[in-house]
């Protein structure tokens, strides 16, 4: 501690908070960051653009459940990594995002500094919780503790805390011991007894459970059980309930005949959503009739859109657990029976193309192990896995589902094989997401990480060229000249693969997991053994 700045200070705080990894990439404004860590035990992952930092970040929180923490340098370096901020901020994800900014008697004076925006704070601001300017060294312990106040018990977002030059550099501030973890909110007894009272009465309860509580498998189980409500999972929750469960229902809120069984619920339990994610529903409005409960740590969403009949502003997995507690025994019709009814008529109405992704999903549902983790990008491969990939266990699918951002597979695969390196890890990609964040590659290679990147090829921006078609637009830069892929891979030091049937893809995935580097496994959209 003795002769500190405040940069190494900043690597020390981290520390005391449990960081053991962070992401970036060196830079003239961050070299007092990098000061600390060099005595530092953390371990430092140089990425090859800063938007894989903050991808590695997001897919490193998903899968272990901690803050994924980003060094940034100034400027281009935190607007390069704006959009993963972004998707973090939509899917709830805790981030910690540490950047320097010019110096203090420089901030907003437009002197044409190195890396100057007018003001950096204000344009991150909109996509985190906070995003905050350390204008003196004493202020840095309180900024950590504000952000993680916010990962431990609030809603998780993005922080952004960003230090001056003159700041960093400067003398370090007094570090006392990390403050204790906050407690989540717990219910409110009269709210829960109010929310048990519309339960007894439902007949045809439903739950729909969202993101917030992916860590509350057991409670979200056992209240299903009790009053016998089937559980819709959106696609952030997916696992939470495991899919074998006879109450879950696939993560189809989008489907015409999930909505049209929600419609049927004369009561709806709306736990850890918002209940607005376009990308789940895609339409503007779920068609919930019934009575509503909802719960959340954000208390912003317990009453928009939807307006409840209860809305309790806590913790779901407590107030599930005080609701299981306290309810009493169920009067539902509805059960096992109408949910495997449910998945039946999906699984049988399944569109050809979706037929062809199922091909491919479940050999590698059958390849992955249990605990496997899939990270997806925007990709028509892995919209179908969202609604119909079975998962069995939390923070195992990952998708990025509200801001809906090409190029986040590759790169949140790598940071989640980082936090969890004894689970099989695989990138569910496309052809035109794998291009925002190839370069990424790099990276995994060089960390020997055996990430099985999976390639979904049709030569297009399918999804896009299929709205223009349907549209009756004509297609115009939907379909870009491809590099080869598989020369690409290799040139970067990856394995590769190019299967001619299911079972050797199968096998190249097995491989793949027990690799000493990451591979490249190209699936084509036309290949004859799916039926192209």
């Amino acid at each position: 501690m003795t002769n500190q700045n405040c940069g190494q200070a900043a690597i020390t705080l981290l520390e005391r908070y449990g960081v053991d990894t962070v992401f970036g990439m060196p830079g003239v404004h961050t070299l007092e960051f990098y000061r600390g860590l060099v005595a530092s035990k953390i371990r430092h992952i140089a990425v090859r653009h800063e938007q894989g930092a903050g991808f590695m970040a997001d897919g490193y929180a998903r899968a272990s459940g901690r803050p994924g923490v980003c060094i940034l340098i100034s400027g281009p370096g935190l607007t390069n990594a704006a959009t993963p901020i972004g998707q973090a901020y939509s899917d709830s994800i805790p981030m910690l995002i540490l950047s320097s900014v010019n110096a203090t008697e420089d901030l907003g004076k437009g002197r044409g500094r190195l890396h100057e925006i007018t003001s950096q704070q204000t344009v991150i601001a909109p996509l985190t919780a906070f995003s905050r300017t350390v204008y003196k060294a004493e202020d840095l312990p309180a900024a950590y503790a504000d952000a993680y106040r916010i990962f431990e018990a609030g809603r998780p977002r993005p922080v952004h805390v960003e230090v001056p030059l003159d700041v960093l550099a400067g003398p370090a501030p007094a570090l006392a011991d990390r403050p204790p973890s906050v407690l989540p909110l717990m219910p409110d007894g009269s709210l829960v007894e109010e929310a048990c009272a519309l339960i007894s009465k439902a007949r045809r309860p439903v739950i729909v459970a969202g993101g917030g509580i992916i860590d509350h498998g057991p409670a979200l189980t056992a209240l299903a059980e009790q009053i016998g409500a089937p559980v819709i999972p959106t696609i952030a929750a997916k696992g939470a309930m495991s899919n074998r469960h006879p109450l879950c229902v696939d993560a189809t809120l989008s489907l015409p005949q999930t909505q049209a069984f929600l419609r049927s619920a004369d009561l709806v339990i709306a736990v850890g959503t918002e209940l607005g994610g376009e990308a789940d529903c895609w339409i503007d409005r779920l068609p919930i009739e019934g009575k509503l409960i909802r719960i959340d740590i954000d208390a912003a969403a317990l009453t928009r859109d939807y307006p409840p009949d209860v809305a309790i502003h806590a913790d779901g997995g407590a107030t599930l657990a005080a609701l299981a507690q306290s309810v009493g025994s169920s009067r539902s019709q509805i059960g096992a029976v109408d949910v495997a009814r449910l998945r039946a008529e999906i699984r049988n109405s399944l569109p050809s193309l979706q037929r062809k992704h199922m091909l491919i999903l479940e050999a590698l549902r059958e390849a992955l192990p249990r605990d496997g983790i899939v990270a997806t990008d925007m990709t028509q491969l892995a919209y179908s896995g969202s609604y119909h990939f079975p998962c069995e266990q939390p923070r195992c699918w990952f998708h990025p589902v509200g801001y809906g951002t090409l190029g986040y597979g590759l790169p949140a695969a790598i940071g989640a094989q980082l936090a969890q390196p004894h689970r099989a890890t695989v990138a569910i990609v496309g052809d035109g997401g794998l291009l925002f964040t190839v370069q990424e590659l790099a990276t995994a290679v060089e960390l020997g990480l055996p990430v099985a990147v999976v390639l979904w090829n049709n030569n297009a921006l399918g999804q896009i060229a299929e709205g223009m078609k349907e549209r009756g637009i004509t297609e115009i830069g939907v379909r870009p000249r491809n590099p080869d892929f598989i020369k690409l891979a290799e040139a970067f030091g990856c394995r590769t693969a190019q299967p001619s049937s299911i079972a050797a893809f199968k096998a190249a995935l097995e491989s793949a997991f027990k690799a000493d580097r990451p591979t490249l496994i190209e699936m084509r959209e036309d290949a004859v053994f799916l039926g192209g």
